[in-house]
This record gives structure tokens, C-alpha cells and sequence, in this order.
């Protein structure tokens, strides 16, 4: 199939609050909202919920750009080697090959919405949940 085919056979996406595919992780959570065949590879979004006081990844950086938008709390967030604490309805653009990393410090629950582009983010999380659920307390916690 072209890529204007995959482009013209999607349909539409409508989800409620709080649907989406679930990824528990631990202390954190993910819930995809479009990706892969509904975006045609192009982009992929989803929340991400973080309890009090949890580490998110550790800094880290690939080719997508990724964009966060803080729905909730405030998050802390990476760019580079500068530290933001970005409240709800921050936004925060991180380019392709930037370091970047994210983490809730609060004392409450912080959520943002992530778009990543291209997409195609999704495939990856069975990994990178367990990864974060094998970690410990220590390493969860900041």
C-alpha cells in the first residue's frame, strides 16, 4: 500500500475520557490515543501519567521530535541540559537528537499529552513497560 493509500483508507478516531490502549508501567502510566494505521505512521499520541515524586525514562534522545503538553500538576522536564518545571498547559517542543527526560517531583499526580513524530511510538511500549515496572522503589522514586 502507498502512502497515499494508507493516508485515504484511515477513519476516524473518537475516544472518551480515559480511553485509549492502556500501558500500565508501575508508578506510571501511558494510554495511546492514535498511532501506527490511524495516523498512517505520521504521528503518534498519547498521556502519560506519573504518581507523586517519579523519575520518567532518564535522559535519552532519538530522531522523532516530541512534543509534550502538560494536561495536569506540573512536570518537570529536560531540554537539553536545562531543567523546566512546566505546569498545566505548558508546552514543550523537543527536536529530533535533543537529550530530553521527564519527571513528577510534586507531591500530586502530573499527566501531559505526548505527540511524537513520525509515529509508529507504540509497537515499542510492551518493552519499555516492563522496563519501568522492573525498576525499583529507589530508582522510581525522585
Amino acid at each position: 500500500m502507498t502512502e497515499t493509500e494508507a493516508a485515504t483508507n484511515r477513519v476516524p478516531v473518537v475516544l472518551g475520557p480515559g480511553e485509549g490502549r492502556e500501558f500500565a508501567m508501575g508508578r506510571l502510566s501511558a494510554s495511546f490515543k492514535a498511532d501506527g494505521d490511524e495516523t498512517a505512521g505520521r504521528y503518534s499520541i498519547s498521556e502519560w501519567w506519573l504518581d507523586p515524586h517519579t523519575r520518567g525514562p532518564g535522559a535519552h534522545h532519538h530522531d522523532e521530535d516530541d512534543v509534550f503538553y502538560v494536561l495536569e500538576g506540573t512536570m518537570s522536564v529536560m531540554v537539553g541540559d536545562r531543567w523546566i518545571d512546566a505546569p498545566a498547559g505548558s508546552f514543550v517542543l523537543v527536536p529530533g537528537g535533543t537529550p530530553h527526560d521527564f519527571e513528577n517531583r510534586t507531591d500530586a499526580r502530573a499527566g501531559m499529552l505526548n505527540i511524537g513524530a513520525p509515529g509508529d511510538f507504540e509497537p515499542q511500549m510492551p518493552g519499555i513497560g516492563e522496563w519501568f515496572r522492573q525498576r525499583s522503589t529507589e530508582e522510581s522514586a525522585c
